[in-house]
């Protein structure tokens, strides 16, 4: 199918993803109600307006009563008053309106977005959710906010508009009816190639966006390497496109607003032309063809504008299309309907069953046929050459995977028996690349206990041997440590993801290559909180650096996906097969 007709095929159901997302302007439905009613009373005092003007005209200027002229014209103005008060009021709560709903979706979205799978994240670019999640919000934002309340004024005064004139000249009522298909008929014709412009220009907008993500993410890497113009440059191409992309899609809408322009200008200079020729002969008074001459323009503003509405309705439905994809995602790891509740008070025991698995999009097996357990209490260290599967491991002891076959069990329990929360609550990891936010040191040692006290955190920092170096800082624990932590070094980054560790207090330890890039120094203070850490804990350590699971209980080798090796260093290095080959490249043949 060519990629234009997959366009169109896309934009057909984009109009029914904007209606799903009705529940959320249904939860402000008080406040909705009495936006409409300040709309209905703006739009009854413009509709009252010609009628004021005609009496003025036929029986003020005519009769030459200026007396009464001047009471018209202050019945004039009370109708222009309660007109701007309405249309304030009508303002103020259908923009708060669009305000709360765009909160409320973007919270649904990244509550969606955290309760996805890891593997939805390794094929998604972080820069283009971002965008779904700011510039796709604001334009729904848009729609439930002032195009929706500009779509139902419209429409409401075009009716209203319509009835009035037909009551004032039937006459000339018909050429304006008969002129609304030539109107109405681009807007639908012209619907399809809108929707699908405007999606375009939202997907060059959000590839604009990820760029600048990762961009802006690695500027040392960028820097180091001299890349600064080139990705500057790449920057500059992306936004280009957007904006060719963007657009296209205006020169469709304003192509579209220009033709309904032409086509409602014209009407009414017909209609002008025809009720002048009325009032010449007599037929018709110059006050009634002053009032049937507002009306006309009323209906047919009113028109014009719904082209724009519908151009914004089109940008909308696209927006309300690349959100739905993400809410209509299902997690791949989630809560069975009656999970069962995990065991208490907790073991640490963990066991892989017969393990294998593969990541998504690859034909290649991780794991094959796995199994081993972890007592409660004990420490085993998983080594083996890169791409043995060794960290895959730990990525489904967490389960941010489940296994094709066989089973992961965590004291006793089976994954898909209990709720995923439930399960990571047995839980710490130290990986090899610790995260760290761009908030206090304080908030990121807390970050999976957020209620903590300031005892238990300091208390935390000190087993982790980051205590010192915290009240170095400037502000202490409330020192802001910049994005991805930039401002502390590895060493003091990893003693932050120690501390954390420690205060979350789980019986189950992951150390991934938790001292691999650090220096020596930084190294002996980080493998002495890890001592403390361990003590009392169910550990699993991966490590390539053979010198720091010397002390562990068991050793486990893995190669290509399965354990071929188990025992203590000491049996190991007997025994002269994987694991001996290891620790000779590392200590050498002597001590081998």
């Amino acid at each position: 199918m060519p990629a234009a007709e997959k366009d169109d095929t896309k934009a057909r159901p984009d109009f029914r993803s904007l209606a799903s997302f009705w529940p959320y302007a249904l939860r402000y439905r008080g406040r909705i109600a009495l936006a409409l009613l300040a709309l209905v009373i703006a739009s009854a005092a413009t509709l009252a307006l010609p009628v004021a003007v005609r009496r003025v005209i036929d029986v003020g200027f005519s009769g030459g009563e200026q007396q009464l002229a001047n009471s018209y014209f202050v019945l004039l103005i009370g109708v222009v008053a309660v007109l701007a008060l309405a249309s304030s009021a009508r303002f103020y709560l259908v923009m708060t309106v669009g305000e709360r709903i765009v909160a409320d979706l973007r919270a649904d979205v990244f509550a969606h977005l955290t309760r996805l799978e890891p593997a939805f994240f390794d094929s998604s670019r972080a820069g283009d959710l971002v965008s779904r999640l700011t510039a796709d919000t604001t334009q729904i934002k848009s729609t439930f906010g002032s195009t929706a309340s500009i779509a139902l004024r419209n429409a409401i005064m075009t009716i209203g508009a319509l009835s009035l004139m037909i009551a004032t000249s039937p006459q000339l009522s018909a050429i304006v009816i008969g002129a609304i298909p030539l109107i109405v008929l681009p807007l639908v014709f012209s619907g399809r190639s809108v929707r699908r412009r405007a999606r375009a220009a939202q997907d060059r907008l959000a590839d604009a966006s990820a760029f600048a993500s990762e961009a802006v993410g690695a500027i040392r890497t960028m820097q180091s390497f001299g890349a600064a113009r080139q990705t500057a440059a790449r920057f500059g191409q992306a936004s280009d496109e957007a904006y060719a992309a963007s657009r296209a899609a205006t020169a469709s809408r304003a192509l579209l607003s220009g033709v309904a322009i032409f086509l409602v200008s014209a009407s009414v200079v017909w209609v002008l032309w025809t009720g002048a020729t009325e009032v010449f002969e007599g037929r018709m008074t110059g006050g009634r063809l002053s009032q049937f001459l507002l009306y006309a323009v009323l209906a047919a503003s009113s028109l014009g504008q719904l082209s724009e509405v519908y151009g914004d309705v089109s940008a909308a439905a696209g927006a309300a299309g690349r959100l739905g994809e993400i809410l209509a995602l299902k997690p791949a790891i989630a809560a069975p309907p009656n999970p069962a509740p995990m065991p208490q008070p907790a073991r640490g025991e963990l066991a892989f069953e017969g393990v294998s698995f593969s990541y998504p999009g690859r034909s290649v097996e991780a794991l094959s046929d796995l199994t081993f357990s972890v007592r409660a209490g004990e420490r085993v260290a998983l080594v083996g050459p890169s791409g043995a599967g060794k960290s895959t491991v730990l990525q489904l002891a967490l389960r941010f995977y489940d296994p094709s076959a066989g089973r992961v069990l965590v004291d006793g329990m089976a994954g898909p028996q209990v709720d995923p929360e439930a399960w990571r609550q047995r839980f710490a990891l130290v990986p090899q690349e610790p995260t760290v936010f761009g908030v206090s040191v304080r908030d990121n040692i807390a970050y999976g206990r957020p209620e903590a006290t300031q005892a238990e955190i300091e208390d935390a920092a000190r087993l982790a041997a980051a205590d010192g170096f915290i009240r170095d800082l400037p502000q202490g624990y409330d020192t802001i440590v910049g994005e991805r932590g930039v401002t502390l070094s590895g060493g003091q980054r990893q003693r932050l993801a120690i501390a954390r560790a420690v205060l979350k207090d789980a019986p189950i330890l992951l150390l991934d290559e938790a001292t691999s890039a650090l220096d020596s120094e930084s190294e002996r203070a980080v493998q002495d909180a890890l001592d403390r850490l361990m003590r009392g804990r169910t550990t699993l350590v991966v490590a390539h650096r053979l010198a720091t699971i010397l002390s562990a209980d068991r050793i486990l080798v893995m190669e290509d996906g399965r354990v071929v090796e188990e025992g203590t260093h000491v049996e190991l290095k007997a025994r002269g097969g994987l694991y001996a080959r290891l620790a000779s490249l590392q200590f050498g043949l002597e001590a081998a």
